[in-house]
This record gives structure tokens, sequence and C-alpha cells, in this order.
């Protein structure tokens, strides 16, 4: 057993008593912020799997929404000011405990607040709101999605293998990551693989014309293939990038499975049922009364390859068997 795995369990048993001593009738208060995402997805009956997975979770460790927790939500429907409003809105609601998907950890690190914090992001030390994984101090704890700087190498390395000819690369993400953390390593990976790099950033949330601008982009500078960054907004526009992508016919790997099936050549996923459920285990020993910053930040270490054998042939490519062999899922 990892040793951070370890350490959550045992603070996890050690204040589960708390939460049995609450008084009967108590509701606790779960906020949910993510800004590019529709408030309907963050339920119980989610259509989207991966909030299904965490209410799942949640439920299986006692948490049921709708009876002794409340949960309340910050989509894109209240992002008329900017998320830094929206941020400053949960803060004097003060839940017991917030998930703050994506960017926005650390408006809610800077306030100053003792409200306690879950997070799904990139790497919370290089942001500068954890000090450590192991021990991440003050009031946040959750998953990092960025297992380091050899997983754009990693996703680089499979597209060149999908496509050899490859010799210029777009990078669609965040502008806040490009500018952060993610430029140096994608532009390291890059010039490691001997791949020319244009960094596309977008600003977030990320709208359907920035996606449509950034690859018209792409094209115009070049690339004949892309690389698109991890981010709530990919998600939220899974069935929009894959299709523009492909009419400019530029092969391309995702971050995740979903663009897979919505015709996008290919992705090397992390596993975002799992995070979830990570996610609702740290809400669930933070309810029980552990302090976040005493919770250890879970890396994402499980990756997923998927192929569209489809979209490779109307690229007039040819998949590798020895990628087809390793692909975890394939799409025919």
């Amino acid at each position: 057993m990892r040793r951070r795995e370890f350490i959550a369990g045992a603070i996890s048993a050690a204040t589960v008593s708390r939460l049995a001593a609450q008084p009967a009738g108590t509701s606790q208060r779960l906020a949910i912020f993510s800004p590019s995402e529709p408030s309907a997805l963050m339920h119980e009956r989610s259509e989207n799997r991966y909030y299904r997975a965490l209410f799942d979770e949640l439920r299986r460790l006692g948490h049921l929404e709708g009876q002794n927790l409340t949960v309340e939500t910050y989509g894109s429907e209240q992002n008329t000011s900017g998320f830094a409003a929206m941020a400053a809105e949960v803060i004097r609601s003060k839940p017991d405990v917030v998930y703050v998907v994506g960017p926005g950890a650390a408006l809610f690190k800077s306030a100053g607040t003792n409200i306690s914090i879950v997070t799904m992001t990139a790497d919370p030390v290089a942001q500068g709101i954890a000090r450590s994984l192991a021990r991440p101090g003050g009031n946040i704890t959750g998953v990092s999605v960025d297992a380091g700087p050899s997983i754009h190498g990693k996703r680089i390395a499979l597209l060149h293998e999908m496509f050899p000819a490859m010799s210029k690369l777009a990078f669609v993400t965040l502008r806040v990551a490009w500018e952060g953390i993610q430029g140096p390593a994608v532009r390291a990976a890059a010039d490691t693989a001997g791949i020319a790099l244009v960094g596309i950033p977008l600003g977030f949330p990320a709208s359907e014309a920035d996606y449509r601008s950034a690859i018209a982009s792409a094209s115009r500078d070049g690339a004949d293939a892309i690389m698109v960054g991890d981010s709530p907004d990919v998600m939220r526009n899974r069935a929009l990038i894959p299709d523009l992508i492909g009419a400019a016919k530029l092969p391309a790997i995702y971050p995740f499975f979903e663009l897979v099936e919505a015709g996008g050549l290919m992705a090397y996923a992390f596993d975002l049922v799992e995070l979830n459920k990570r996610v609702a285990n740290n809400i669930d020993a933070i309810l029980r009364g552990a302090n976040p910053g005493d919770i250890p930040f879970y890396q994402a270490s499980k990756f997923e390859l998927s192929i569209n054998l489809g979209t490779a042939k109307a690229l007039g490519l040819a998949v590798p068997a020895t990628l087809s062999a390793s692909a975890d899922k394939v799409i025919e």
C-alpha cells in the first residue's frame, strides 16, 4: 500500500467517531465549484458518469444528498461576473467543504479562509496551493491529475508513433496552464522528441468560439498535429473539438476517452471515475472532522490508451500493430 493512501485511510478511520456524534437531522453542506460546467451535472442523478461516481461513493460512505448532505452548485450559469466573484460568493456562504474542479483552488487559498477545500487540479505544489503532496498544509487537499512532465512526453510519443511524419505540434490548453506549469514541461518534451511546438492558450472558461478560433489558428500556424490539454472545458466541448480537428484533417491526441468516442483519433487518459471516488473519500474524511492539510494529495498514476480506428482510416493513418496491441480501448 502506498504511504499517502495509508495516511489518508488512517486519518479517515481516526475521525469516524466525530461524524457518528453529529446530532440527528443535521445536514452538512458541500459546495461544488466548476465554472465551466452546467450546475445540473453536479448532483447524484447526473447524466455525467464522473459526478455519478462521486455521489455513489459519497452515498456508500454515508452521505446522502437531500438527507444528511446539502449540495450547493456553482456552475456555468452562475459565472456571469467571473469565477473570482463566484469564489467570493462561495466563501461568504461558508459551506463545510468545497469541491473545486479545475483551476480556481488558488482563489480560495489566497482568500485566507478556513473553509475546507478538496480540488481536482494540476500539480498543486507547482501552483503554490500545497506545501507537498504528502502534507499539503493549510485548508486544502485533493487529487492531482498531473503525473509530472513525463505525461506530456508520453502523449507526444504516442501521437508521433501513430503519425511518424509529425513535425509541428499545436498544444491547445488553458492560458493559466500554458503560462504556468504546463508550458515549460510540454516545450521540454517536444524538444526532446525533436518536434516543433506552438502553444495556443485559451482563457478559462473557454467557449465554443474560442475552440473554433484555436483550431483555425493551429492550421494557420502550420501545425500538422494537435495535442489537447486537460480541463473541464474540454469535456464540455467533447463533441465539438474532435469535429473541428477532424474537419481540419489533423491527427490529435486528447486527455479524455470521451473525445475518442466522439470521433477523436486517440487519447491517453487518467481514470476520472477512480479520481472522483478519491475526491469523495477526501470529502468524507473532512466531514468526519479531518484537517484537509493533513490529508495527502493523491496523484493520478493509472492511464489508459484509446484509439479510434475509423478516424485513423479517415486520416489515412495505418495504426502500428504495437500501438493497437497496447491500447486499452479500441473503437472500430
